[in-house]
């Protein structure tokens, strides 16, 4: 299946305390262009992300946005470091029995001592964010896929349906060419005959004219080559895949083709069938960008 390059994708995932929500959507772009905005705190994890999504995308300008609520964050752990007590008691008795001085030390003055309680903030176990990261990551883009996925096949019934229009204009254009010869050659004739009054027509000089004629506006091989490059489209958009700029290079060919047939023809019937070629492959042209 073919693959539009639009689409949008969402994931939240909730975990205890901790909560990731990722959004992504993406519009049409030559190459892989990925934008990722996140927090610092996940900056780690920015090579993994993005090898993650390219298992999933080819083509488009993706934005990511990824935003992470952490309510353990304002909850630090209280350290109670004993031995650097015990140390302040040792000194604190050992000066008051050197200078003979009264003391007091209660808990309570003893825990604004420097380091004896300290504010740690909980360590983060990277491991268990990327896992939870990455299922939000996963989530989004999975649900990024099947939309490209859907807006995909609805591009592709859509081209099918304008190729098939383009094989009926290269039918036309095929009927015409061997009437517009047979036209040429009666006119030729006529006027010749006008001309010549009662004498003969030399019908070998005639002929020669027509095949002149014929071979001028010939258009044999370029609606040849204009079936080849529109059976290769329909082929294309069939085999699915990340096929857009394939596509994109067989409608430039056939934009080629109908610039050739218009200016050989002299026929305001073909030139008008060649227009209206021109402006389906035009159409054509502007739904592909939309794939990937």
């Amino acid at each position: 299946m073919i693959k539009s390059m639009t689409g949008f994708g969402r994931c939240e995932i909730a975990e205890e305390e901790r909560r990731i929500t990722v959004e992504m959507k993406a519009v049409n772009h030559r190459y892989l262009d990925i934008a990722i905005k996140m927090p610092k705190k996940l900056n780690f994890f920015e090579s993994a992300i993005r090898n993650l999504l390219k298992n999933y995308i080819q083509r488009g300008k993706v934005d990511v946005y990824i935003t992470y609520e952490d309510c353990t964050e304002n909850q630090a752990a209280l350290k109670y470091n004993e031995d650097m007590a015990a140390e302040y008691v040792k000194y604190i008795q050992k000066m008051a029995d050197t200078f003979s001085l009264p003391w007091e030390l209660d808990a309570a003055g003893l825990s604004k001592y420097p380091e004896v309680l300290t504010m740690e903030a909980r360590t983060i176990d990277e491991q268990e964010l990327w896992k939870m990261l990455e299922q939000a990551v996963t989530g989004a883009v999975e649900q990024f896929v099947d939309a490209r996925l859907r807006e995909g096949q609805q591009l592709r019934e859509d081209l099918l349906g304008k190729l098939e229009v383009m094989f009926g204009y290269v039918e036309q254009i095929e009927a015409r060419s061997p009437e517009i010869v047979s036209e040429y050659r009666q006119k030729l004739t006529d006027k010749v005959n006008e001309l010549l009054t009662d004498a003969q027509a030399d019908e070998n000089r005639i002929l020669t004219e027509v095949t002149i004629f014929a071979d001028k506006i010939c258009t044999d091989e370029e609606t040849v080559r204009l079936r080849s490059h529109i059976s290769g489209a329909k082929d294309t958009l069939t085999e699915g895949g990340a096929v857009g700029r394939k596509l994109d290079f067989i409608a430039q060919e056939m934009n080629r083709e109908a610039n050739t047939i218009l200016s050989k023809s002299n026929d305001l019937t073909v030139s008008d069938i060649a227009i209206n070629l021109k402006t389906d492959i035009e159409k054509v042209r502007e739904q592909i960008q939309n794939i990937e």
